[in-house]
């Protein structure tokens, strides 16, 4: 049984985040094995300290692979990558109102490590980013504003 969601929240998986030493090589994979391609970016994101872009293998996937690179050495998945090389990072939501997502992740015991701003690669969308009780990272992106 699938619990209601508050106020009409909706969420969508949107990405998954995967990340990588430089975007090159792993776009030569996931091409190579799979037959993805990139469907967008590369974005350099001087808030986020990153450069990412997003692949996909049609366009009816339920989710794109959005890739990660450091854009320098003062960069967030730095660490992550010392430690692993890279891998897995975090799945993101796009969310009807991000407020309330908010406010129901912190009800639901996350902390929000970083308050909403807007991301280059989602045209200007506002982008948060949480952490569980379970230390599993997740990016939510405003939905799209459709007139």
């Amino acid at each position: 049984m699938t619990p209601e969601l508050p106020g009409g929240l909706d969420f969508k998986l949107l990405h998954v985040g995967v990340a990588v030493p430089s975007l090159g090589p792993a776009v030569e994979a996931l091409t190579d094995l799979f037959g993805y391609k990139v469907v967008s970016g590369p974005y350099d994101d001087p808030l986020q300290k990153v450069t990412v872009l997003f692949l996909a293998k049609t366009a009816r996937d339920v989710a794109e692979i959005e890739l990660i690179a450091p854009l320098g050495a003062d960069s967030p998945i730095q660490s992550m990558l010392a430690k692993s090389g890279g891998g897995a990072y975090h799945l993101c939501f796009e969310t009807s109102e991000l407020e309330g997502a908010l406010e129901h992740a912190r009800k639901n015991g996350c902390i929000v490590v970083a308050a909403p701003a807007p991301a280059v690669a989602f045209e200007g969308r506002r982008i948060a980013w949480i952490y569980t009780r379970s230390r599993q990272l997740f990016e939510l992106v405003e939905a799209k504003v459709t007139e």
